[in-house]
């Protein structure tokens, strides 16, 4: 990402950074915060890297709907990567000042993979679409090269929908206030800064805002929609209960990342929070908490990860004549 080292109004480039101001008012309970947020990414590396460990290592989870598993771990991890790391030197050491370059390059980040979250657990959605209102024809439509294509159309598709919106930002003018009162460079707080009408950025980001939360969560509705009513089709009470299983897993990861941000955004549209520091925590802890869940729950839900992920875990036994061989060699 390469964006302008001057801004707008002829200001060195030196003279370019931001200020990154949050949880002052938060006393000592911003320490535990942020010692909170490290163990939720550490947990969050271990857990997903695991478990994309256990895809590569076994051919026979290597199908569409475990790459499409392997997706989501891949925008936890980024995800989490580009939010909390970046919050140890500012908030920890006080090394709050953050280049142009830097905190725009951030934001893009941030909101790329925050977007692709939403887009990543639409794609399960269309998986399990496929897989129980077709079951017949799944081999041959939902086949490993149609995911991977699907996939690379989603990253390109969010990345063109973040492009123009940060590069806008980064294109204002910024001869105010260079303080964002937020613990990263996020869109709304950083373009709120900058001098003259920004009144299309605002709507710019709404709409995009809109967009990646509800486009995908209306298709997940509307997926879900279609496989109940195949699934209340199907004779068999203990098959229909089996269908219903399938989904659950899917089900929790989607109440899990959407419930917290809806609920987030819904406290500080109707100010019922009205520390900022406080709101801002909430947000931040809501978006980075999913990423480390998803692979803990998928792996105790998904009966054929779990075994593999126990069978890796799982320190191999010593046979006896391991044993007595390693015992001749030490005598």
């Amino acid at each position: 990402m390469n964006f302008p080292a001057e801004v707008g109004n002829g200001t060195e480039a030196s003279d370019t950074g931001f200020d990154l101001i949050a949880f002052n008012t938060l006393g000592i309970n911003k320490n535990y915060l942020i010692l909170t947020l490290v163990i939720i990414y550490l947990a969050t590396l271990l857990c997903n890297l695991v478990l994309l460990a256990v895809f590569l290592m076994n051919s026979s989870l290597q199908n569409p709907k475990f790459l499409a598993v392997c997706n989501l771990a891949v925008v936890d991890i980024s995800l989490s990567s580009v939010i909390i790391p970046q919050m140890v030197p500012v908030f920890v050491f006080d090394l709050s000042r953050v280049s142009f370059v830097t905190c725009f390059s951030q934001m893009f980040f941030m909101h790329f993979f925050g977007d692709m979250e939403s887009f990543s657990l639409a794609l399960l959605a269309y998986d399990r679409l496929v897989a129980i209102c077709f079951p017949l024809r799944y081999p041959y439509i939902n086949t490993n090269l149609r995911m991977g294509l699907i996939i690379v159309g989603l990253w390109l598709l969010v990345f063109l929908l973040e492009i123009f919106p940060v590069t806008l930002a980064s294109n204002l003018s910024y001869c105010r206030s260079r303080v964002v009162p937020s613990c990263c460079c996020e869109h709304g707080p950083v373009y709120s800064l900058a001098c003259g009408d920004t009144s299309f950025n605002k709507r710019l980001a709404t709409t995009k805002t809109l967009v990646v939360l509800l486009g995908p969560l209306t298709f997940i509705i509307l997926s879900y929609a279609f496989v109940v009513f195949a699934v209340l089709r199907i004779a068999s009470v203990a098959q229909r209960w089996k269908a219903f299983h399938t989904c659950l897993t899917h089900l929790s990861l989607v109440l899990i990342y959407y419930v917290p941000v809806i609920l987030a955004y819904i406290l500080g549209g109707l100010r019922l929070v009205q520390s900022k520091d406080l709101y801002t925590a909430i947000l931040t802890v809501s978006v980075t908490l999913p990423p480390m869940l998803n692979p803990i729950i998928y792996s105790l839900k998904t009966e054929e990860l779990r075994e593999k992920v126990l069978k890796l875990l799982k320190h191999p036994k010593v046979t006896p004549q391991l044993q007595k061989q390693e015992a001749a060699d030490s005598d």
